[in-house]
């Protein structure tokens, strides 16, 4: 397995939140025991600014879970406009059917190793990563399948994300985030106003 040199920027964990403060689809990466899964996941948010946390949902029924169960750390990479079928493909099947293959190689989704947990992270067609490590909750992953996460490391394609903040435009159409509708059907982030003060 080659692995790809990143052409990402470090993103200051300070401004690692922004990276899903607009409610972007998520995938979701994860290892452990020689295993590794990727999934798609519509519900995440920062929940914390220092240090960073997330709120993620991870549907018990998941391959991915079990490994980031037992692994106890998470990678959340945010697909961009031209991720949009592999997204959707990596969410709709289970990687527990696929073996020996998993997801990565039956979808052809190369990775790097994450700077600090070495987790499976994505950079083709990806506008952003994070590195997070779980914080035990019982409850809430019982009842209702969230999972908190601090961040650890995060980078970001600089087309896109640079000095803290999203700048969607033309010349990076690819890289827009994705929000999934249901179905199959995402919408992208693109059109961006800067709101002027009242006074």
């Amino acid at each position: 397995m080659s692995v790809t040199p990143s052409r990402f920027i470090t993103v200051p964990l300070e401004h690692a939140s922004r990276l899903l403060n607009h409610g972007p689809t998520v995938l979701v990466t994860s290892a452990a025991g020689g295993k590794r899964d990727i999934m798609a996941a519509a519900w995440s948010m920062p929940v914390e600014f220092s240090p960073p946390r997330i709120a993620v949902v991870i549907d018990k029924s998941t391959y991915t879970r079990e490994l980031v169960v037992a692994s106890g750390h998470v990678g959340l990479c945010v697909p961009g406009a031209a991720f949009a079928d592999k997204a959707y493909a990596v969410g709709s099947a289970s990687g527990r059917d696929l073996a020996p293959e998993d997801k990565f190689g039956a979808y052809a989704i190369p990775v790097v190793t994450g700077p600090v947990l070495g987790l499976p992270l994505v950079e083709e067609g990806i506008a952003a990563w994070l590195e997070c490590r779980l914080i035990p909750e019982r409850h809430t992953e019982a009842a209702y399948d969230t999972f908190f996460v601090d961040v650890v490391s995060a980078a970001a394609d600089p087309r896109v994300f640079s000095q803290g903040h999203w700048e969607f435009n033309e010349g990076n159409a690819d890289l827009h985030t994705l929000h999934h509708l249901g179905a199959g059907v995402f919408v992208c982030a693109g059109r961006t106003l800067r709101a002027k003060p009242l006074a």
